[in-house]
């Protein structure tokens, strides 16, 4: 069977427009209605792939839908591998953090910056330099607790009010 130009602009925008399961299960359909060596014409006209028809013609046949697991896919958390981590970096920050000098906000900046947080941290808490997170990761981490790196502001007093003159009013 050959596919004429509009079946399979049709074919591929449809499957385009459908995610997952029932991608598939249109793919597995498609396959079937194109008869013998269906599903070698699909990959090579349409492009899909062999493991996507396959799977949908599985689950078309046994009726169950096979459930991705998008959840479990990528990298795990920095935590995952060091669960300690965390309160390592709460033990370092917490002494040298001073709340806003004029309590504008509920943020709280420490003097130490990322590069000296990672310091101590290989330094008091045992860390080596291979598995100790990077500046980015502490970087995220600290905010993420609540730490702001900068330099500790010290509240400025105000200026000097002018003398009031004779001609002034007050």
């Amino acid at each position: 069977m050959e596919l004429t130009e509009s079946l399979k602009t049709l074919f591929t925008t449809t499957a385009a427009a459908l995610k997952g399961a029932s991608r598939r299960l249109f793919m597995a359909r498609t396959v079937e209605e194109l008869g013998r060596g269906g599903q070698a014409l699909a990959m090579r006209e349409l492009g899909w792939s062999e493991w996507s028809i396959r799977k949908g013609q599985r689950e078309l046949a046994s009726g169950l839908v096979c459930v991705d697991a998008f959840h479990l896919r990528g990298r795990r958390p920095v935590e995952a591998h060091l669960p300690a981590l965390l309160d390592d970096i709460r033990a370092i920050v917490d002494g040298q953090s001073q709340t806003d000098p004029q309590f504008r906000n509920q943020r709280l900046y420490t003097r130490l910056s990322v590069e000296e947080v990672r310091g101590q941290l290989i330094a008091q808490k045992g860390y080596t330099s291979a598995n100790c997170p990077g500046r980015e990761t502490l970087r995220l981490r600290l905010n993420a607790l609540g730490y702001y790196p900068q330099r500790v502001a010290k509240t400025r007093p105000k200026k000097r009010l002018p003398r009031p003159t004779p001609f002034s009013s007050g």
